[in-house]
């Protein structure tokens, strides 16, 4: 990976971003080359559980009241696509390994082993992601509309998804509450 990369990072929207896609969200960089970059959003929930998405899908469950789980708003891109975020990383049809220990996975075989429990032991389902052309998110964080700090997966997976916007910005020192929320530069 590149040392300039942002794959494995969080990138934690500022107090000031009013972008109802982005406000008060933690994204989970997945993806950031010469390309572009692509995300999923960790802390939107929807009103959907893992058990409707796999009912949709037409996958039976062993046990479908062992699929409650709140399906994630990953972001506004695709957002009939799912996607899940896993650990371990497993041998699934089409997976991006993000680290050693963490992929996302978007093919129907990764549901299909949850619903048979042979799924991850840990995983974060998601319908859309985020995506930003190339250089479009440096010049956003250069705007100040995101801090940036290294990904950790406690706050991807055993965090609640209301504490991860500030979780991830406590990787940094940094109180959100205490942010102003009109923009500025010193």
């Amino acid at each position: 990976m590149d040392a300039s990369s942002l794959s494995d990072h969080f990138i934690i929207a500022m107090p000031n971003l009013m972008d109802p896609n982005f406000d008060h969200t933690v994204t989970y960089i997945c993806e950031h080359d010469e390309n572009g970059s692509f995300g999923i959003v960790i802390n939107r929930s929807t009103d959907i559980t893992l058990a409707e998405v796999m009912q949709q899908m037409q996958i039976e469950a062993s046990d479908a009241s062992k699929h409650q789980q709140t399906v994630f708003h990953g972001g506004p891109v695709q957002q009939g696509r799912g996607f899940v975020l896993h650990r371990p990383l497993g041998s699934w049809n089409s997976t991006l390994k993000i680290n050693p220990r963490v992929a996302l996975t978007s093919s129907r075989d990764i549901i299909e082993a949850i619903a048979h429990d042979q799924g991850p032991e840990d995983a974060i389902v998601a319908l859309g992601y985020a995506g930003w052309a190339p250089g479009q998110l440096e010049q956003e964080l250069a705007d100040n509309t995101w801090l940036s700090c290294p990904a950790k997966e406690q706050i991807l997976f055993e965090i609640p998804a209301q504490g991860r916007w500030q979780a991830a910005a406590d990787i940094i020192g940094v109180d959100l509450q205490l942010l102003s929320h009109d923009a500025g530069h010193a």
